[in-house]
């Protein structure tokens, strides 16, 4: 197996710093170089560049962030993570998960999976309406802060497909992935692999954010001004009827503030279909 090149950690600093710097200063054809540069030195993207092209419009738009990137931007932000998210961000998913859940008559749970469940937000919310909960989260740091709050009987660090492909745990009759729609272009790997880990009648609620339709132009989805994936609402309704899910109810919610502005987004409750 060839070996990995040695990141020149320095180099990399410097050239993502100008490329910043040249997106922030509006000279987006000089950033987009400086980012395939950065590219060049890190392959693996734990600064993002890829999603920064896309969302600049000039680069391709990914399958998803890169795990680099998703791993890289949580761990840092692990410990500052809440305060960040909910004082000032406005968050509050993980509650209006649950008022959907007692709206909807749904529950209590055996056993539920909360995908990139953080810090433990969603798991908090819920905990007293599941007998057993399963968390994961690509952020290492993320798992560690969400494990001293015994919340969870079990808690791995995980990139979802991964851990749906290979899970032994389920099955699950309730998965949440609250915030993790924004990481993920396509959806249809995520949505069949939770389908294959739940029980039939079980129900997945999540949270995705969009853009209007003259942004959006018809595309199923594509990265917006906050290096974040925004989905049509016909795209992710399609991407769970293919995977054996009936759509409850999806609801239009403010996700966040972002410069003190609401982020529009969806809720959406399914129900795993029987086969």
């Amino acid at each position: 197996m060839a070996k990995k090149k040695k990141i020149d950690e320095q180099a990399l600093a410097d050239a993502y710093n100008r490329a910043l710097s040249l997106e922030k200063s509006g000279q987006f054809t000089e950033a987009a170089e400086a980012y395939r540069k950065v590219l060049a030195l890190d392959p693996d993207d734990h600064g993002g560049a890829a999603v920064r092209l896309a969302s600049m419009g000039l680069g391709d738009t990914p399958p998803k962030a890169p795990d680099a990137y998703v791993a890289t931007l949580f761990d840092q932000h692990a410990e500052a993570f809440e305060s960040i998210l909910v004082d000032q961000l406005e968050y509050c998913v993980p509650m209006l998960t649950r008022q959907r859940i007692q709206a909807l008559g749904l529950g209590p749970f055996k056993k539920m999976l909360d995908l990139g469940c953080g810090t433990g937000l969603t798991g908090g919310a819920l905990r007293d309406i599941v007998e057993d909960i399963t968390g994961l989260d690509i952020s290492e740091n993320m798992v560690e802060i969400a494990h001293e709050k015994d919340l969870y009987e079990t808690l791995y660090v995980s990139e979802a497909a991964d851990y749906l492909e290979d899970n032994e745990d389920g099955p699950f009759d309730l998965v949440t992935a609250t915030d993790v729609l924004p990481y993920l272009g396509f959806l249809e790997e995520l949505f069949f692999g939770v389908a294959d880990n739940m029980t039939a009648g079980g129900y997945f609620i999540f949270s995705s954010e969009t853009l209007p339709e003259d942004t959006l132009q018809g595309r199923d989805f594509m990265v917006g001004p906050h290096q974040r994936f925004a989905h049509a609402s016909a795209y992710v309704a399609r991407a769970l009827d293919g995977a054996g899910f009936d759509v409850i109810e999806m609801i239009d919610i403010t996700v966040r503030l972002e410069d003190g502005a609401p982020i529009a987004g969806h809720l959406v409750t399914a129900k795993r279909r029987a086969e």
